[in-house]
């Protein structure tokens, strides 16, 4: 409940911050934040280890003229497309998978004068890999496949994309199209017909079909989405791969949900791996098994029940996990416990728990947006429970799926822990928001990719495993050159902190990738756990017709641009540890540094831990400094050290790319001085004519041509620079944005108060 309370006052100070912008026009209301890269398409979705191919890209903010494709996997390189005079094609790349590259999904980015781009999945595969690049929306026109292969292709709305393959009578295929584990917006349907487009086989849920060719012959497959929406952001990988008769179908590699940071290691898994043997479904069939155990089982066939019996003594304390539904598996794993009693020669159950569901440590959004919660969520339909034994004895737990009553499929499998206590903790993070409640939530997606002068808040949220109950400091490593991190701690038995990721004002442009980490004392000794980083897999453009589809990144990518400032930056005016006696007045003057004009009311607020029930305070537009005034008595704030920021929203009039503009401009003057220069040329060469003696008449004649068309050349790059410029204008015309403003950390450090004299 504390948790809870602390959230909910957290939360209400941004509806307070922002509610302002309440009143800002729908047009406006479009825009949350400065513009930042996000890359939206890459074709083909992914390559064969071994192979190089060409890759398209599209997206927002991506469109410099010198635009680097990176990976999160090191075995994958790409350099520009060039095209016949040498020069790189805009958004083309020739990509090269190394050949020992495993098969996984990694993150594809652009650098840009902005700095990293979102992300976008990459897959690498083992299997050889084609691309549609034509339509196939008839029985006609299917597109022809091979077994142990996968074809890239994108969706057209109203319509079926439809495949052609060859099998043999008795031939096992697995037949897969992934989509919503690689970014994309399908919701696929998958079908497999005869050669005249009768539907065989049908999956309307996760786009797999196990298929067994009735005889030789040749057989097609349709795609489409659920709703029959298409374009270019709902591509799909189709994969057909060959299977022996009793092969486990393999799956292509997914991204990962962001609950998935929860999983335990394979630590125990390693000294105590065992299988779950069949049948054990009834109490006399029960898999006897030795705690503390690490089970990895099958939720096979329908309305499977597993059943494991184990001996306990009086008053022990286990722990007893399951991972299933994290694995991007659609299960809801559920335990009943009983203690097993022998009454009279007869076996008598006596319920001892039941475990269901591993719950979000913080209230999570009601409607999947920044509304009253974060859109992320960490809990999980797996579970995480304790269980004391209550007498020496046996004991019985049944482990079922409350949703496989009816469903027959081996894929979904579990992993089931029976440990002793074993304290820790695990986290992900993700960009705080304060977004509109009735505007855009695009920025959801929005990178690390910041501008000098700007701090960006992480959102930490900890799962707390086993009884661990203390602080956990915060912190990042690998930081590239002028970007710092502070973390706020997170007090013993709080499940949210923040880190504050700042790039100096006059921080150069810069990427590189970081780590995120959580550090406490476990049994005595100073532990780290890294912290992987989650978003939003698409800017929410609706948000009362799209889904979010949150994801964790494959690292944690960080940049400074290379253009522009902050719209304002705030920061103390002294960068020292600002010293104050408890119950006493902290007054500490905050410098503004303005690079935008703003309009409206700017409040700030602030968060840290011991200093959240502070007021909000006015800033003064165009001032020089605010001072924010901490009245310790009223905050009760206790002797301690402490890291707090200001934040807060305001509307600022932001001219987009002014370096654009600038060069535009410069261009624009430089044409002039050619076209001027040009244009005497052309005249001095006219009066050469008119005066040259008849021998040297040709001559001069050849010199005048040449100056006229250098004029014409000259003219062309003067209307060329003309577009340019006003392209440049239109796009650096004031713009109201509601923009987020977090200042840089400032550490205070709270004295006791010296007690009086005979007291």
């Amino acid at each position: 409940m504390k948790n809870s309370a602390c959230r909910l006052r957290f939360l209400s100070g941004l509806a307070l911050a922002w509610g302002m912008f309440a009143l800002v026009p729908p047009a406006f209301a479009q825009q949350v934040g400065l513009p930042a890269p996000r890359l939206l398409t890459v074709l083909p979705m992914g390559g064969q280890a071994g192979t190089t191919f060409d890759v398209t890209i599209t997206g927002e903010n991506v469109d410099d003229d010198s635009v680097t494709l990176l990976f999160s996997n090191p075995a994958i390189t790409a350099v520009p497309k060039t095209g016949p005079e040498g020069t790189p094609v805009k958004g083309e790349f020739v990509v090269t998978v190394a050949p020992n590259a495993s098969p996984e999904v990694c993150d594809a980015r652009v650098l840009t004068d902005m700095g990293l781009s979102s992300s976008r999945a990459f897959s690498i595969s083992n299997m050889k890999e084609a691309t549609r690049k034509v339509d196939a929306t008839s029985v006609e026109t299917a597109f022809p496949v091979e077994v142990n292969s996968i074809c890239n292709a994108t969706a057209k709305s109203s319509n079926i994309d439809f495949y052609r393959f060859t099998a043999k009578s008795g031939e096992r295929i697995f037949i897969e199209c992934a989509a919503r584990g690689i970014d994309s917006k399908l919701i696929p349907v998958l079908i497999v017909a005869d050669a005249q487009g009768r539907d065989l086989k049908v999956d309307r849920r996760g786009g797999m079909i196990d298929f067994t060719a009735p005889t030789d012959g040749t057989y097609l497959i349709k795609v489409h989405d659920l709703t029959f929406q298409g374009g270019p952001y709902h591509f799909y990988r189709l994969a057909l791969s060959a299977l022996g008769k009793s092969d486990q179908p393999v799956q292509q590699p997914s991204t990962l949900a962001v609950n998935s940071s929860s999983i335990p290691s394979d630590s125990l898994a390693a000294a105590l791996s065992a299988k779950e043997v069949e049948p054990n479904n009834k109490p006399p069939q029960a898999q006897k098994v030795t705690l503390p155990c690490d089970i990895a089982g099958q939720f096979f066939p329908a309305a499977d029940v597993d059943t494991f019996e184990f001996t306990a003594k009086k008053g022990e304390t286990w722990w007893a996990e399951v991972v299933s539904e994290r694995r991007g598996l659609g299960t809801n794993p559920f335990a009943l416990l009983q203690r097993v009693v022998i009454e009279d020669g007869q076996e008598r159950l006596v319920d001892v728990a039941e475990f269901s569901d591993l719950p979000s440590p913080i209230k999570v959004s009601t409607n999947g947006y920044s509304y009253n919660g974060p859109p992320y969520n960490i809990g999980s339909a797996d579970f995480l429970e304790k269980f004391v034994a209550p007498e020496d004895g046996t004991y019985r737990l049944q482990l079922r799926d409350l949703y496989g009553g009816t469903r027959s499929d081996p894929r979904n499998t579990y992993r089931l822990i029976i440990r002793r206590p074993t304290p820790d903790f695990s986290a992900s993070a993700w960009a705080l928001h304060m977004n509109l409640r009735n505007g855009d939530r695009h920025a959801l997606s929005k990178p690390m990719a910041l501008r000098p002068g700007t701090t960006m808040a992480l959102e930490v949220v900890v799962i707390r495993k086993d009884g661990f109950n203390d602080e956990i400091e915060l912190g990042m490593e690998d930081l590239p050159v002028g970007i710092t991190a502070t973390g706020l701690t997170i007090p013993a038995g709080v499940s949210v902190g923040t880190l504050l990721v700042t790039a100096a004002p006059d921080a150069a442009p810069a990427f590189g990738v970081a780590k995120i980490y959580g550090k406490a004392r476990i049994d005595g000794e100073e532990q780290k756990r890294y912290i992987p980083l989650a978003s939003m897999a698409w800017p929410i453009r609706d948000a009362k017709q799209e889904i979010p589809n949150p994801r964790l990144m494959a690292d944690v990518p960080v940049s400074v641009a290379k253009f522009e400032g902050a719209t304002v930056t705030v920061a103390p005016t002294e960068e020292k540890v600002w010293t104050v006696t408890a119950g006493e007045t902290l007054t500490i003057p905050l410098k503004l540094t303005w690079r935008s004009e703003f309009s409206g009311a700017f409040k700030l607020k602030v968060f840290g831990k011991g200093f959240t029930g502070m007021k909000e305070f006015d800033v003064p537009l165009n001032g020089e400094t605010v001072n924010a005034v901490l009245n310790l008595a009223e905050l009760k704030t206790p002797p301690g050290e402490y890291t707090i920021a200001f934040y807060g929203g305001a509307v600022a009039k932001y001219r987009e790319r002014m370096d654009r503009l600038k060069l535009a401009e410069q261009a624009v003057a430089a044409a002039d001085q050619q076209v001027k220069a040009a244009s005497e040329a052309v005249e001095a060469a006219k009066t050469q004519v008119a005066a040259a003696p008849d021998e040297q008449k040709a001559a001069a004649t050849a010199t005048a041509t040449q100056a006229d068309e250098a004029l014409k050349a000259a003219q062309k790059t003067k209307t060329d620079a003309d577009a340019r410029l006003k392209a440049a204008t239109a796009t650096a015309a004031p713009k109201e944005i509601a923009d987020i403003i977090v200042s840089t950390p400032i550490r205070i450090s709270v004295q006791a108060a010296e007690k009086e004299a005979g007291k």
